[in-house]
This record gives structure tokens, sequence and C-alpha cells, in this order.
């Protein structure tokens, strides 16, 4: 879908250009979580037929918006149709979240999980962009909306395989929520939730600031690409690596380590300065915010009661992107330069660690 809209007026937005398209540009990103938190958390939990049905309902829905979008890749409608799609999209890694504790042996296999769902959605995007890109450049949109379509189809088809190998879930529809905020208060959830809205901030942050910084200095199209690309490696090597990690160490624990190497990173490159400071900054970022999150979704699956799983998830990843973009607009609004960006970010993160570790105690 990404690469079908590529061309499209949907994503004419220009860091070069008017900051106030930017500021919109975040705006659209953070608006389908407005329905995912109060409206999507609990239908989740709820549906009858449990969470393995909403991962199938979704699927099967990703089919005609597919299939919209070539009718309408030229129009005003396009916009709610990504629309859609983005909620779907986020429901979906909701319920993959909420669903996961149901597929594993015990507490101890839930980083490993998250880590392979992370690492196949990784190389798996990865090697569906190719045909999506050759089909954009040889035959148009269309064709790429229809693979698109396609590669959903097989997801559905996915999704009642699992529905047979699993017994359904079903939340009672008489469960209250009365005790849900109390449950997902706990201390070592309200402190992991702390500290994962800081590592998506400076996830944000970054991003930002480097697309406003690089395009003062020549070539900054290419700086800003292979800060991008370095970035989205960093994250697919965490979650290659989450596995090994929560071997040798438990989820507080990775959360602390996620929260010392960006600090550690940022407040080195300070010292350093340049745009190779920056990317590696944004690398080190990427990394611990992917950490950190294998980290959380496994903290949150294994103290959180499984009754209100889905809507817990809603609501904290809701909290997430509002902080991702929150610290996004910054750099937007107000110009400054590279080090002093890159300080703040290693001073937030260290005033992180310091907070997370005397909550724990």
């Amino acid at each position: 879908m990404v690469v079908a809209l590529a061309d499209s007026f949907f994503f004419d937005v220009d860091p070069n250009g008017a900051r106030s398209k930017v500021l919109a540009f975040l705006l659209v990103s953070f608006a389908p979580f407005l329905l995912v938190a109060p409206f999507v958390g609990p239908v989740i939990d709820r549906v009858r037929g449990g969470r393995r049905m909403v991962v199938q309902g979704v699927a099967l829905a990703r089919i005609p918006v597919q299939v919209l979008m070539i009718v309408f890749a030229d129009g005003f409608i396009l916009f709610p149709l990504v629309f859609v799609a983005l909620v779907l999209q986020k429901t979906y890694a909701v319920s993959r979240a909420a669903l996961v504790p149901s597929v594993v042996r015990d507490d101890a296999e839930l980083v490993e999980a998250n880590s392979k769902l992370g690492t196949i959605a990784g190389v798996v995007g990865t090697l569906a962009v190719v045909p999506a890109g050759l089909l954009q450049i040889t035959i148009g949109a269309s064709a790429t909306f229809a693979y698109g379509a396609l590669v959903f189809t097989a997801a559905f088809a996915a999704s009642l395989q699992l529905a047979r190998e699993q017994p359904p879930q079903v939340i009672p529809a008489t469960a209250t929520v009365a005790g849900e905020p109390a449950a997902f208060s706990a201390p070592t959830l309200t402190l992991a939730a702390a500290a994962m809205m800081v590592l998506r901030g400076a996830a944000g942050f970054m991003l930002f600031h480097l697309a406003f910084w690089f395009r003062t200095r020549d070539n900054g199209d290419v700086l800003l690409g292979l800060a991008v690309a370095s970035a989205s490696m960093g994250t697919f090597l965490a979650n290659s690596v989450g596995r090994a990690v929560r071997a040798r160490l438990r989820e507080e624990r990775m959360l602390t380590m996620a929260l010392v190497l960006p600090a550690a990173a940022a407040l080195g490159a300070t010292l350093v300065g340049g745009p190779a400071a920056g990317i590696a900054v944004a690398v080190a970022v990427n990394f611990a915010a992917a950490i950190g999150r294998l980290a959380f979704d496994s903290l949150v699956q294994r103290d959180g009661p499984a009754i209100n799983r889905g809507q817990a998830f809603a609501r904290f990843e809701t909290a997430f992107q509002l902080t991702w973009v929150v610290a996004a607009v910054l750099p937007v609004l107000i110009e400054m330069p590279g080090r002093v960006g890159l300080l703040l970010v290693g001073l937030v993160c260290a005033s992180a660690v310091f907070n997370y570790r005397l909550g724990l105690r």
C-alpha cells in the first residue's frame, strides 16, 4: 500500500516545504489512534469468537479496502480509505499482542515470540516491497494495490488456520472493566510504560530532527535516506537478537539497557558532532526502542489480566503514538542545531534511566 501511494498526492509532504504540511502529516499519523483506544480496544476483548476472530476480520476487511484504492487512487476518497487501512493495521497490531500469551508455553517464551513476530514482519515486509516496486514501475499503482489485496487474501487464509489450531477465546460480554485500570497500573507496568514513552518519543524526535538538520547540508536527501535505512536495520537487528538478550536479562533489565544505550550514544555524539554521529544516534534509538518494546509487551502479557489485555494494549499504544507525535513536533516548530537535539535526547534518556531504576526500587 505504501509503495502504491508513494507517487500519489497523499505522500506529497516535503520536509523542505511548509512546516504546516509536516504538522498535518503528523496529525494524520495519530488520527487512527483516536478510534483504536476508546472503541477498538473493547471490541477486541469482547467480540464473539475471541481475538482470533478480530485478526481474521481485519485480514478480510483489508481486501476490499485495497480493491477500492484501485478505483479511487486519484480521488479524495483515497484519504478515508487510507485512514480505514491504518485503523485496521493498528487493530491487528493490538490483537496480535493480546493473542501472544495464548500461543506460548510459559512466560519465559513471551520475548522470544514477540521477537520472532518482529523479525518475520521485517523480513516479509522487505521482501514484499520488491514485487510491489516492480509492479509500480512497470504497470502502475493499480497493479500494486491488486498485489496487496492478494497478500491480504493469503493473510486471511493463514488466520483461518490459526483458528482451527487453537480453541476460540471468548471474553464474556458481562465482564466489566472496573478493576482494569488498577490492574494495569501495577508499578512494573506503569514504569515500563513511562520508559517506552521516552523511547518512542526519542524515535519520533530523531526522525524529524535529522530531516530538518540534514536539509541544510549538501546531499541532505542522501543523508536522510541513509539515516532512515540504518534506523530500520537497527529495529530489525533488535528483533533478531531479542531472544538472546532475554536469555540473559529479565524484562525489567532489558528496559534499563534500552534506556542506557540511546543516552550514552546521544551524549557521546554530542561531543563528536556531525551527520555521522546523528545517524548513529538514530540507529541506537531505534534499536533501543525495539528492544524496549519486546520487553514491554512481554511485561503486559505476563503481569496484566488476560480479560482486558486488548484494551490495555490499545491504550498504551495510543499513549506511545501520541508521545511520538508530540516529540516529532518539537524539531518542526523549533529550529535547533544538530548537537543541541542530540544533547536533548541524551539528557532525557539519562533522566529516564534514573527514574526507572529508582521507581523499581
